[in-house]
């Protein structure tokens, strides 16, 4: 199966394609657009794009992201639960901003992360990229914290770390996998709208009744 997965499936830029960089550009797509619309079916689809973007990474030379994807699989079977079962009395997750401490908490820990990834990589590999390495490493882990909790502020995260991974991908070759990140940048900005359409919703009065005002809820996820 690895074999397979890592042979050639099709030739881009006079390069060649692997069957799992092919077959995680198309989970990767299907992935973030189920997250955009809150479908549950996201974490078992992203869980399954993970373990194939880990065997395109490490085959690649690119370390810290085949590591990444190991504690993906872990944040998506939380998040999994989070979103089904991380909400007030234990109900389904809504959409919510991101508090003043917790952004402190995530600005030390993208901090830590970022330099003591890229110190692992300058002194113990052979990658020639490991400062845009350790930090889109980061950067995706604050944002997949993020998106377990519903928190709108992820897909800025997600955005910021797109704009890098589109150029280091297409550097190291993988042209099919940096095409994939500009769809994923698009499919973060409709994510970030709609997730911010939902708090909107959330924040806004409606009619006042018997007793008294009374808020529109938030739009929890679909379950896929």
């Amino acid at each position: 199966m690895i074999d397979w997965l890592t042979g050639t499936a099709v030739i881009v830029a006079g390069t060649g394609t692997t069957w799992a960089e092919l077959l995680g550009f198309a989970t990767g797509v299907v992935n973030v657009w189920l997250v955009a619309r809150q479908r549950i079916a996201n974490w078992p689809v992203g869980i399954a794009n993970v373990l194939l973007l880990m065997l395109l990474f490490w085959t690649a030379g690119l370390y810290a992201d085949a590591g990444l994807q190991i504690v993906y699989v872990g944040l998506g079977l939380y998040g999994w639960w989070h979103w089904l079962f991380g909400g007030e009395r234990r109900t389904r997750l809504t959409v919510a901003r991101t508090g003043r401490r917790e952004w402190l908490g995530l600005a030390v820990a993208g901090a830590a992360l970022t330099g003591g990834v890229w110190m692992l990589l300058d002194r113990a590999t052979d990658s020639t990229v490991p400062l845009p390495d350790a930090l889109t490493t980061a950067l995706s882990l604050l944002a997949t914290y993020g998106q377990t909790r519903k928190r709108v502020e992820s897909w800025w995260l997600w955005i910021t770390a797109d704009l890098i991974y589109i150029p280091l991908y297409a550097y190291k070759g993988l042209y099919l996998t940096a095409a994939l990140y500009v769809v994923f940048l698009v499919l973060c900005v409709v994510g970030l709208r709609a997730w911010r359409a939902d708090l909107r919703r959330a924040d806004r009065p409606s009619t006042t009744g018997a007793g008294g005002p009374v808020t529109v809820p938030a739009t929890g996820p679909v379950g896929g």
